[in-house]
């Protein structure tokens, strides 16, 4: 049966075939006006509640009818009797917590009076689960919704990770239901399944970033000042690349969680599982990136709520040092490592991230290492310790992954300093020009102990420096700050005692 097309009226749905209503169907704050016939041709739900209201009724006009036979007033009793054969004209179903609220009910009872409905990835779940509620099944009505929905599912969003993603999310609004079912799951496995064999070029670091470094690059493929084929492949890849990190980020936190934990036990690159939360904490933990201090507008509020998100991230970022790293990520990493400090992480959680520095700690800036001191039981401006841990990190990264190598060249002779390594040098020179500015940065510092200055002076070995100058500097401006410190004190003393 096909009917007119339906119009809403304020909080109204009417179905305009020319006929009058028999069945009012109320979901959420929602009432259809409908018919019944329609309904019951393909909804075993609604046909057996429509079935079971008839049953009622008939049995109350039976026993209206007996008392009306004991009436007197004969016009009184016709009046009653027309008004309630028109209250008995119409059926009344009350549908609270329908999977998908109105909107899905709106489509599934399109589709019951033969309106040709389009469907969507982020429709198709909820349309699902609401065939589920109604019992539209093929073996009450031929094809009827539940394999509609299904043969979308398998043809169309199965076969893109982009429109998976976009149907995951939608399963939040009727999360009950979808996981009963199976969809859930279903989906992260297929997303899983899709990205693990996923070319991994198209997850170039870094997520946002990664847009200015491409289009630097395709600008070289310019001819003339004509762009050519290759700059416009590459600009749409990296876009979708984007785009699917996008949709990725939409996730509320439980099901990205349960996305990444199921990314994890499958052969998937590391930097993969990195570039997706890392791509997630920029969306929702303010401070994460110096380019956008605020937090976006869908992200969550409470203290709580963003530690929660703060220690998952950091708990599944991968250890292992990446080949392709870039300074990107590392001040990344400083950002998270601030936003730590700052909603007050486990100590654990801050001991996985400075560890995780520590191993490309060569690739960070001194922006990186000026990170503030929020605790009240120190009086330093800057957190020395927390870049003292991290430079030792640094150093036992180096001895750690490089002791096979050079067990392998020495013939197992450990003998040789692991510092003289030509692979060591470079990354360890750069590591101490950099706390060679850092000790000039904090020397400043009138609180800074002349212990804790001595101690990361030192930490590093001879072979991270060819030049002493910037050690010299940054002596030189903490003895010139200690002693005018020292000559305020003795000033004071003076005239004190004077």
């Amino acid at each position: 049966m096909a009917a007119d097309k339906p119009s809403s009226k304020g909080q109204a749905w009417f179905c305009a075939t020319g006929l009058p209503s028999d069945v009012i169907v109320e979901v959420d704050d929602m009432t259809f006006h409908l018919h019944k016939f329609p309904l019951m041709s393909k909804s075993r739900k609604l046909d057996q509640l429509i079935a079971e209201q008839g049953r009622k009724s008939s049995t109350a006009t039976v026993t209206k009818q007996q008392q009306r036979e004991t009436e007197t007033e004969i016009e009184e009793e016709e009046e009653q009797q027309q008004r309630d054969d028109e209250e008995e004209d119409q059926y009344h179903i009350s549908l609270p917590d329908f999977p998908g609220g109105s909107e899905s009910f709106e489509i599934a009872a399109k589709f019951c009076y033969g309106v040709k409905i389009d469907l969507s990835s982020s429709t198709v779940v909820p349309l699902r689960c609401a065939a589920e509620f109604l019992e539209l099944t093929d073996e009450f009505s031929e094809d009827n919704l539940i394999s509609k929905t299904e043969r979308f599912l398998s043809q169309s969003v199965f076969k893109s990770l982009k429109e998976l993603l976009k149907a995951l999310k939608s399963c939040e609004s009727v999360m009950s239901l979808a996981e009963s079912l199976g969809i859930v799951q279903r989906l992260i496995d297929s997303i899983a399944s899709r990205a693990s064999s996923t070319d991994p070029t198209l997850f170039g670091w870094p997520v946002n970033d990664g847009i200015v470094e491409v289009r630097g690059a395709s600008s070289q493929a310019l001819w003339n000042g004509i762009e050519t084929g290759l700059r416009r492949k590459t600009l749409a890849r990296t876009n979708n690349v984007e785009s699917w990190f996008e949709d990725l980020a939409l996730l509320s936190l439980p099901l990205f969680k349960r996305l990444i934990l199921t990314l994890k036990t499958r052969d998937l690159s590391p930097e993969i599982i990195e570039r997706c939360l890392v791509c997630y904490a920029k969306k929702y933990i303010p401070g994460t990136s110096r380019s956008n201090r605020k937090p976006s507008s869908a992200s969550v509020v409470s203290e709580s709520e963003q530690r929660e998100l703060l220690e998952t991230i950091i708990s599944n970022l991968p250890v292992e040092k990446s080949p392709s790293r870039s300074s990107t990520a590392t001040r990344f990493l400083f950002g998270l490592l601030r936003t730590a400090n700052i909603l007050n992480a486990s100590e654990s959680c801050k001991a996985t991230l400075e560890k995780k520095i520590g191993f490309q700690l060569e690739q960070a800036t001194l922006d990186d290492l000026l990170i503030p001191s929020y605790s009240y039981l120190n009086d330093t401006l800057y957190d020395v310790d927390c870049i003292e841990r991290i430079l030792g990190y640094f150093l036992d990264g180096l001895e750690e992954g490089n002791a096979t190598g050079i067990e392998t060249e020495t013939g197992g002779n450990n003998n040789n300093n692991i510092y003289d390594n030509s692979v060591l040098q470079p990354a360890l020179m750069l590591v101490g020009k950099l706390i060679d500015g850092y000790l000039s940065e904090i020397a400043s510092d009138v609180n800074l102990k002349p212990e804790k200055f001595y101690n990361l002076a030192i930490s590093l070995p001879d072979q991270a420096r060819n030049f002493d100058d910037g050690l010299y500097r940054a002596i030189d401006v903490y003895l010139k700050v200690q002693l005018e410190k020292e000559k305020d004190k003795i000033l004071k003393i003076m005239i004190e005692v004077s």
